[in-house]
């Protein structure tokens, strides 16, 4: 019996959850940063939301001093932080400080928000490469990650919803506002005018 209790207890050690780590990045909306993000191998989970900020539970309607943001939940066995960073990088205008395509403001600044020294010189490292990639320095932040507060549930998954929203061109499903959105925004233009055939997640 206790050889067999030792045995469940292996199988259950190896076949248990794999590892999970996080990065916190902030690239302008944050619809088409999660938008990205979900597809890639190793990621298991992208959530939107609010970070860099003092404001506790701050909402869409009120996150004054905080970024859009996104939290990747990811398995490292599959895929690095320093890949997801490289993706990141090369997905948004790293040479904008005054926010991101068409949205401007504070809270569409890009930054990497970063846990522990581990994570804050990968992504000094991946900026560098990114800056000696283009002749340019990259305005990026590397910022200490502070809390990161969800954003509300309409805004997950966004681009897949399946709700009819009101836009400029008039009513149509969330998942088509979201693509234009994207393109009226100059987002996947503005990328691939930057990084070339090393830009990423284009529409």
């Amino acid at each position: 019996m206790t050889r067999i209790l030792a045995l469940l207890a292996a199988l259950l050690a190896f076949t248990g959850a794999a590892r999970a780590d996080t990065a916190i990045l902030a690239g302008g909306c944050f619809w088409c940063v999660e938008s990205n993000f979900e597809s890639v191998p190793g990621v298991q989970d992208v959530v939107s939301g609010y970070t860099g900020g003092s404001l506790a539970n701050p909402t869409y309607g009120d996150h004054e001093g905080h970024y859009e943001a996104v939290q990747i939940t990811f398995d490292p066995s599959r895929i690095s932080y320093d890949r997801i960073l490289e993706l990141f990088l090369r997905s948004t205008d790293v040479l904008d400080a005054g926010g991101q395509f068409c949205d401007r403001g504070s809270a569409y600044r890009s930054a990497i928000f970063v846990d522990g020294p581990a994570q804050k010189a990968a992504a000094k490292a991946a900026i560098a490469a990114a800056s000696a990639e283009l002749g340019q320095p990259v305005v990026t932040p590397v910022l200490d990650a502070t809390r990161f507060w969800p954003a509300e549930d309409y805004h997950q998954d966004y681009a897949e919803g399946r709700n009819i929203v009101i836009t400029r061109a008039g009513p149509m499903r969330q998942s088509n506002a979201y693509k234009f959105y994207r393109q009226s925004c100059g987002r996947d233009r503005r990328v691939q005018e930057l990084w070339g055939k090393n830009a990423a997640f284009l529409h």
